[in-house]
């Protein structure tokens, strides 16, 4: 029994003082406590993460150790809610801030997203730096769900978009047009060159006609012919009043 006491006495002050001496290094070693917490801002309360928009979330870090720390990177990854599987990781941002002991303070990190509509696993991380060491704390590590962008009518980007493609499109029908169909041949309609001024067109009756065009022999001759018919015709009216008059004589002569 005394024996057996005193290996038992032994082999507690060794493991004392293997204990005692390790205690330092380990000390030395020992991670600073860094706590960090991450949470989408209030609008986005269920947390989605939109396709092909800037997606932010808050992180709030605090130094519980009593050291100083140097806050270097924030970065991120999607995993597969199932399986876990890496899917993309997400850009990395850079920092350079000093953490002082005791202290705490509000990072934001924002981050995109193109993957399929769905429940992701989104895990977002800090690193930092003590002691020339560098530490990574997890911040943020749940479900969130990938959605689509919702389409508006009224947004500017996808309407300025709509009229560029639209004004491509119509310049290149309308150059296959021109270059690949038969242009239809324009009637020329020719209009008959006037010699004469208007001025000098006379008409009589009720068609009209130009007398450079007839020949002068014949307008003296259709000329001597109203001449005559004009003489004839005063001739006529003058018998015509005098032989009125005689018969007027005679009836006096009579009575």
């Amino acid at each position: 029994m005394r024996l057996n006491n005193l290996l038992a006495y032994i082999l507690c002050s060794v493991a004392l003082l293997s204990s005692v001496s390790a205690a330092p290094e380990a000390v030395e070693h020992t991670e600073p406590v860094v706590l960090a917490f991450g949470a989408f801002p209030e609008d986005n309360a269920f947390g989605h993460v939109v396709n092909g928009e800037r997606n932010k979330i808050f992180l709030n870090v605090e130094n519980l150790s009593d050291r100083n720390v140097t806050i270097t990177s924030i970065a991120g990854s999607f995993h597969n809610s199932i399986t876990n599987a890496l899917v993309k990781n997400t850009s990395a941002l850079a920092y350079d801030v000093l953490l002082l002991d005791g202290a705490k303070m509000q990072l934001p990190y924002a981050f995109y997203s193109e993957l399929k509509p769905g429940d992701m696993r989104l895990n977002i991380w800090v690193e930092h730096v003590s002691d020339g060491e560098k530490h990574r704390v997890m911040a943020y590590d749940s479900i969130v769900t990938v959605v689509e962008p919702e389409l508006s009518w009224f947004d500017l980007k996808m309407l300025s978009t709509y009229l560029v493609v639209a004004l491509l499109l119509g310049g290149l029908g309308y150059y296959a047009y021109l270059a690949f169909l038969p242009q239809p041949k324009r009637k020329t309609r020719t209009v008959p060159s006037v010699s004469a001024p208007v001025g000098t067109v006379t008409a009589t009756g009720a068609g009209g006609y130009q007398e450079e065009w007839i020949p002068e022999h014949h307008l003296k001759k259709s000329k001597a012919k109203k001449t005559k018919s004009g003489a004839a015709t005063s001739g006529d009216e003058t018998s015509g009043t005098e032989l009125s008059g005689t018969e007027n004589k005679k009836r006096k002569g009579k009575k």
